[in-house]
């Protein structure tokens, strides 16, 4: 990943809000917090850019990007900092690495669709087969199926049995096993313990499930689970800085932000039982990395979205399809229902599907609307205690999208792909 290159002014005749250009790494705030921005973004569509920068100083968010896309072109790109304290806030450029946490579901369950696509799983195979999982321990594992897992009907509830991802100390002093954790050590634990729902008889978020279906990845395609996301979802539509993040500040990749949170944890990465901030070893990212592993910038999740658009290299229409698919549950009250990696909603016409993320100092949004609108938010914070709602964020630039009365027409792809 490379901060932008030089900038180049768009098509003449469209208007454009002008950004503060970086030329160092990093800045001092000054005595009147401002949030900076790169890239640029047209005057047509600054309401949106309005919205981010009210977002992140009402909830002091240091890092956050922005990525719209009007029926398949990238339409705007902003990389944001901002520092209420006087602290120095290293370059956020539309292209930096975040944290997306659950947007990385929606890559898993792609995966798997391009696997069934190719003739090399089915939907219904039985996970339990497919890893070599005991059912010993409670007999309707073996009804656990890769459909269930994507959908979130496999029997793991958190609200009851908790994330077991989350579970690091618990599973090491369980197993009589030194911290750090693997995910077989994960497997073994929760293979030990009895499901708590019969699966396909209502819905549970599931970390634990998608990273059941990240193993079922590389155990199908015989290569790692990454590399066969990079081989077969990103290559061929020209993405190449997503990668799997790492646990610890140091490990951090080129180009990706920090993560700022007000809690600190026990670390997870060894046995020490040292205090660390909750972002950095409070939790093992190499362990989510099917569920919420991935690294990524809001114009590569834009750009990925368009997979789910039409029929093209990485999964046919029939895939699309299934991505979307409703659940043996049926659906919510509100008449929204999770698919494979999205929640989904008809509206007239289309499929509106979307999905959030969030972890110790992550807070991700991306969404596909009607008439061809699709956006991507990343920042370096979420939610905590005492913080404004970070869930306005939705109905905010939804607001939005009925004021454009001009659509810019200049695709911005060719400046980061």
């Amino acid at each position: 990943m490379t901060l932008l290159s030089r900038r180049r002014l768009l098509q003449a005749g469209t208007a454009m809000v002008p950004a503060v250009v970086f030329g160092a790494p990093s800045v001092r705030a000054s005595s009147a917090p401002a949030v900076e921005v790169s890239g640029v973004v047209p005057a047509a569509l600054a309401g949106f850019d309005r919205v981010l920068k009210t977002y992140i100083t009402e909830r002091d968010i240091s890092c956050a990007q922005l990525a719209i896309a009007k029926n398949g072109k990238l339409v705007l790109a902003r990389g944001y900092r901002y520092s209420s304290d006087g602290r120095t806030v290293p370059a956020v450029s539309p292209t930096s690495l975040f944290r997306v946490a659950s947007l990385s579901k929606h890559i898993t369950a792609t995966a798997i669709m391009r696997l069934v696509q190719d003739g090399k799983l089915t939907l219904g195979a039985s996970v339990a087969s497919l890893l070599g999982l005991s059912t010993a321990a409670d007999p309707r594992l073996a009804d656990v199926t890769v459909w269930r897992l994507l959908q979130h009907t496999g029997g793991w509830d958190l609200a009851l049995s908790q994330d077991y991802l989350y579970l690091d100390h618990v599973i090491a002093d369980a197993l009589g096993v030194p911290l750090p954790i693997t995910q077989d050590h994960i497997i073994k634990y929760a293979s030990s313990r009895p499901l708590d729902f019969a699966p396909g008889s209502r819905y549970a978020y599931s970390n634990y499930g998608y990273m059941l279906l990240g193993r079922i990845v590389a155990k199908v395609s015989g290569q790692s689970y990454e590399s066969y996301v990079k081989q077969k979802l990103l290559a061929p539509v020209g993405i190449t800085r997503l990668r799997l993040g790492r646990t610890l500040r140091a490990e951090a990749a080129p180009g990706e932000v920090f993560y700022e949170s007000r809690y600190t944890s026990k670390t997870v990465t060894s046995p020490a039982s040292s205090v660390v901030p909750t972002p950095y070893g409070g939790f093992s990212m190499t362990n989510r990395a099917p569920g919420g592993g991935w690294l990524a910038s809001a114009v590569d999740l834009v750009r990925f979205a368009r997979i789910f658009d039409a029929a093209g290299p990485v999964l046919n229409a029939t895939s699309i399809g299934r991505m979307f698919a409703k659940p043996e549950i049926g659906v919510t009250a509100s008449g929204s229902w999770y698919g494979a990696g999205w929640w989904v909603r008809q509206v007239t016409g289309h499929l509106n599907t979307w999905h959030d993320g969030s972890l110790p100092g992550t807070y991700t949004y991306l969404a596909r609307l009607q008439n061809g609108f699709t956006y991507a938010a990343l920042f370096n914070r979420r939610e905590e205690s005492g913080s404004l709602d970070f869930d306005v964020l939705s109905p905010q630039m939804n607001a939005e999208i009925g004021k454009v009365t001009t659509w810019p027409t200049t695709d911005l792809s060719s400046r980061y792909f």
